[in-house]
C-alpha cells in the first residue's frame, strides 16, 4: 500500500465557480425572510472565506495519515496524525505556515471537496457538498466547540502516534477503522 495523496487536509478556501444552472440545482430554497444559517442558505461556492473556515468542526480526522491499496484504490485510515496536529485541541499547531512545513497538506476548495474521496463521513464540507445537513454536535449547530469532542467525533485521545515517529513502511501496522465511521450517538438528532 502507498500513502494516499493527499493524506492530510488543511482548512479550505472558498471561491471556486459553478454554472448558474448548477448553483440553482444545489441552492436551498429561499424563504421570504430567510433567517436560516449561512450553510443552509448558501452553496459552498457562495460562502465567504470566514464562513468556509468555520465549517471545519475541529475533529482532526482529516489530519490522520491514510493509505491507499494500489491495486484496488481502497482507502485505509491510520491513527497516525500529521506532525502539526495538536492531539488535544485537534487543531493545526502552525496553521498559517502549514504548507511550508507539510508540503502535501491540502487546501480544500469547493471543487476539491466534490472530487476527493478521503474525507471522513462526519466532515461538514463533504456533508454540505452532498446536500446533507450538519450533525447536532457541529460547533456551528451546537454553539459549543467542545461538542465535537463530547460526541466522540474528534481524534482527541485516539491518536496512536505522530507521523514524525512512524516510518512510512510501518504505517500498515497503524490501520484503524473508526475514522471512517460515524460514532454511535453522534448521528442521532438532538
Amino acid at each position: 500500500m502507498s500513502r494516499t495523496q493527499p493524506r492530510k487536509t488543511a482548512t479550505p478556501k472558498a471561491g471556486a465557480t459553478k454554472t448558474a444552472a448548477t448553483k440553482a440545482a444545489v441552492r436551498p430554497k429561499a424563504r421570504a425572510a430567510d433567517d436560516r444559517p449561512f450553510w443552509k442558505r448558501k452553496t459552498l461556492d457562495e460562502m465567504t472565506p470566514a464562513e468556509w473556515e468555520s465549517l471545519c468542526d475541529g475533529c482532526g480526522r482529516c489530519c490522520l495519515n491514510k493509505l491507499e491499496e494500489e491495486d484496488t484504490g481502497k482507502l485505509f485510515f491510520t491513527d497516525v496524525a500529521c506532525k502539526l496536529l495538536d492531539h488535544e485541541s485537534c487543531r493545526c499547531k502552525n496553521y498559517k505556515t502549514r504548507f511550508k512545513k507539510v508540503p502535501d497538506c491540502v487546501s480544500l476548495t469547493p471543487k476539491e471537496v466534490r472530487k476527493i474521496d478521503w474525507l471522513p463521513p462526519t466532515c461538514a464540507y463533504d456533508l454540505l457538498a452532498k446536500g446533507k445537513d450538519l450533525y447536532w454536535w457541529h460547533p456551528l449547530v451546537s454553539g459549543d466547540p467542545d461538542t465535537v469532542h463530547k460526541a466522540g467525533v474528534s481524534v482527541r485521545g485516539r491518536v496512536g502516534a505522530s507521523e514524525k515517529d512512524v516510518p512510512d513502511a510501518e504505517l500498515e501496522n497503524w490501520i484503524v477503522k473508526w475514522p471512517g465511521k460515524v460514532p454511535k450517538g453522534a448521528a442521532r438528532k438532538r
